[in-house]
């Protein structure tokens, strides 16, 4: 079972991602009895690589062990990743050019948070916020969804996230929040250079505090009945719109704001 200072992380993406990146962190690695495909014993490679203690056992232990979850036949025991404070968020921005940060106000389901968290990789962002209260917590079913990206993009967990807003902001980035009813489309709002992007929780939307931070409201289109668009969904739009910004394409019609 996992001690006090450690967790398990679960699913082959996962647990290889891992391994392959942090492999002093992982604790010891359960495979199922009987899987030999390729990926598990990459898994099994890696492990015994890293000199990490690795045991057969059978499914019905290793459902025992992480319970009610699409395990895929491999759990990992790791050390905690341990969060960004709010002052290594303002560190960081002191070596990054353009950076790029997503911030979550409110999201509590885990596969949301999963899911952002794997576009966030995907689209270079230098690190994701969310607040210590009213939100996910960075579990093993996060990492199963984020499949590696919960080892690669950095969370930074904020005591008020309207204050951190506030103060990036004061270090030269500009804050752009998603919003169905914002009075601009984020393909027509600027979204190179410093910039924050922030989401509101399911259902709720940005919390109004959060609202008054932003420098721009933007909606996204929707030709759709639907009101609103799941937030991993508007987040993976919203970051690949800035992606495609950043790589230099336009899009009809697109006109840059200035940020003076």
């Amino acid at each position: 079972m996992s001690s006090p200072r450690s967790e398990l992380v679960y699913g082959l993406h996962a647990v290889r991602a891992l391994l392959t990146r942090h492999p002093q962190r992982v604790q010891a690695v359960w495979l199922q009895r009987g899987r030999h495909d390729e990926r598990a014993l990459e898994i099994e490679q890696l492990a015994r690589s890293a000199q990490v203690r690795v045991e057969r056992i059978e499914g019905a232990q290793l459902a025992q062990r992480a319970g009610a979850v699409a395990h895929q036949g491999v759990v990992a025991q790791v050390e905690p990743l341990a969060p960004w404070t709010e002052d290594q968020l303002l560190t960081a921005l002191t070596s990054a050019a353009d950076p790029l940060l997503l911030a979550l106000d409110g999201v509590q389901d885990p596969h949301n948070l999963g899911a952002c968290l794997r576009s966030a990789d995907a689209c270079g962002v230098l690190a994701v916020i969310v607040p210590r209260d009213r939100a996910a917590p960075l579990n093993a079913t996060v990492r199963k969804v984020a499949a590696g990206a919960a080892e690669s993009t950095p969370i930074a967990v904020v005591t008020n996230l309207a204050r951190t807003l506030r103060l990036l902001k004061q270090a030269g980035l500009w804050v752009v929040g998603a919003d169905a009813s914002g009075p601009q489309r984020a393909q027509d709002v600027d979204l190179c250079g410093g910039r924050v992007l922030v989401l509101g929780a399911e259902g709720q939307g940005l919390r109004q505090l959060t609202r008054t931070h932003c420098d721009w409201l933007v909606s996204l289109p929707s030709l759709g009945l639907v009101e609103s668009l799941n937030v991993s969904v508007a987040c993976g739009m919203l970051l690949y719109e800035a992606l495609r910004q950043r790589s230099g394409q336009s899009a009809p019609g697109q006109s840059a704001h200035s940020e003076s």
